[in-house]
């Protein structure tokens, strides 16, 4: 928007512009945009205006907004300081592709490398006895072995697992650290995905099991009159000027009364996140597929038929034009647009991210509603990997037969109690071994015992808790008495010093 410095009431105002300026820039940028087209009237370029007045991205030069109409006159306007609005979600760049969750492959092992030119095996059947008579040198004594199956893995189980590799995927694709704010995962179910995937026709609708969550009968005949213009009239009701119009006022009718967008609510920061993306096709067109898949039935169902018969409308050059100052694409956008995608607060914002969204999924549609390939493959391999049988020789500490497929949740006082327990036995064990140390000398047996004791009172103290037991397994040393001094063990009494006499000359 072209702003500059304009006089009114005495006063100058920087940064504003013209309610008319507004309107003309405003037209002329949407008449080249190729979501609209030059089929935008003036008109709904100022009621566009008047949205963003009330929405607060606009305001008058005295602050007002919300009561006031955008006027196209000269009439000044500016925008605000700050922006009201929600901020556009950005897409983090995603540099760490290990914080995402990540299920064990069968590619992710090395595989052994293949001897060339080895001799085929004779057809000669070998038994029992001779085969290890031949090859106990090579490998040694082959301990027993046998085959263990698992457990037969449940639909609940099966569930489970499409969920959270689905929602893992979707977290990959869309290049985010965690899902934080954009997808609760409590509002996902593992059996819509899974009856997405596999309950399809031939055409890749979604079959219902429910048939009264379906459309209505006349709603589906009224559909199929407009995709397959001219010859779609099944029930060969008579054809009058402006028959098809009716037509579509009735499917829109029908849409436009459902109580949730068919992009549900809960899944509207999802698609919102999508819009960031579309400048990257193919990347768009896989996060679309993986979050359609997270749809109820009923509602992806919906959802094709709407984007395959919005498709047929608009590529069909024998039906009559259906407005006469809009043109069909045009028309057939703006009509649906706030049936797909809308958030509870019903922000102003809402019809343009829409709008954006419906076009790319109409022209992409027969790629989005197929499951996503790649997904698929992963969660069938990991499904399988699940069901293979194990080996278990003779011998082994693990017994896979008995070993739980899935985790147990416990309480936080059984998880404190395991944390002690864990801590405490490798400590305790390490007690022992120093107390069962006969090779370690008493005194540095002692020394070693007090530093432990330092360290971790209290598995000392429930390993001796008299000084008696402490006693029996490190007594102290016996003080040695010293001996007598021999000054005091002489025999005969204390005699007087005598002089002798002297010989000498």
């Amino acid at each position: 928007m072209p702003l500059k410095r304009h006089w009114a009431h005495f006063r100058y105002y920087d940064c504003s512009f013209m309610g008319s300026e507004g309107v003309e820039y405003l037209h002329e940028l949407l008449r080249r945009n190729y979501n609209f087209g030059p089929e935008v009237t003036r008109y709904q370029t100022l009621q566009l205006l008047r949205k963003f007045l009330k929405a607060h991205v606009i305001e008058d030069i005295k602050g007002r907004h919300g009561t006031e109409d955008f006027e196209d006159n000269g009439h000044l306007y500016r925008f605000p300081t700050s922006s009201p609005m929600k901020s556009f979600p950005t897409r983090p760049v995603l540099r760490d592709s290990s914080d995402l969750p990540r299920l064990i492959r069968w590619d992710d092992y090395e595989e052994l490398p293949q001897r060339e030119n080895v001799a085929p095996l004779k057809s000669s059947v070998m038994t029992s006895d001779l085969w290890n008579k031949r090859h106990s040198v090579a490998i040694g004594d082959v301990n027993e072995c046998k085959l263990i199956r698992r457990k037969e893995i449940t639909p609940k189980q099966v569930d489970h697992i499409w969920k959270s590799m689905t929602v893992a995927h979707l977290q990959r694709v869309l290049g985010l650290h965690s899902l934080d704010g954009v997808l609760n995962p409590t509002h996902i179910n593992g059996k819509h995905i899974v009856h997405n995937v596999f309950s399809v026709n031939k055409t890749g609708i979604v079959v219902l099991e429910n048939k009264a969550e379906d459309m209505p009968y006349w709603v589906g005949s009224a559909m199929k009159c407009l995709a397959n213009w001219p010859n779609g009239n099944d029930s060969k009701q008579p054809v009058y000027p402006g028959f098809e119009r009716d037509v579509l006022r009735t499917v829109a009718d029908y849409f436009q009364r459902l109580k949730e967008p068919l992009l549900t609510f809960h899944l509207y920061e999802v698609f919102v996140n999508i819009l960031s993306l579309l400048h990257e096709q193919q990347v768009a067109t896989e996060a679309l597929q993986v979050s359609c898949l997270l749809l109820p039935p009923a509602s992806r169902r919906r959802l094709q038929l709407l984007m395959r018969l919005m498709a047929r409308v608009c590529q069909n050059p024998h039906l009559p034009p259906l407005n006469d100052a809009i043109a069909t694409r045009t028309l057939m956008v703006q009509t649906f647009s706030h049936c797909v995608l809308g958030s509870v607060d019903e922000m102003d914002l809402d019809e343009l991210l829409a709008t954006k969204l419906v076009v790319f999924m109409m022209e992409h549609h027969n790629t989005i509603f197929q499951a996503p390939s790649k997904l698929r493959c992963q969660v069938e391999e990991h499904l399988s990997h699940l069901k293979r049988v194990q080996i278990k020789y003779a011998g082994s500490d693990t017994d896979f037969s008995t070993s739980p497929a899935f985790c147990k949740q416990i309480s936080r006082v059984e998880c404190d109690e395991q944390k002690v327990v864990g801590t405490q036995t490798p400590l305790q064990a390490l007690l022992e071994g120093l107390i069962a140390d006969k090779e370690l000398p008493a005194k540095d047996k002692r020394k070693r015992l007090k530093q432990f004791q330092r360290s971790y009172p209290e598995v000392y103290r429930s390993r001796f808790p008299t000084e008696e037991s402490r006693a029996a397994v490190a007594p102290e040393k016996t003080p040695r008495l010293k001996p007598h001094l021999m000054f005091f063990n002489l025999k005969k009494p204390f005699q007087p010093f005598q002089r002798s006499w002297s010989f000498r000359a």
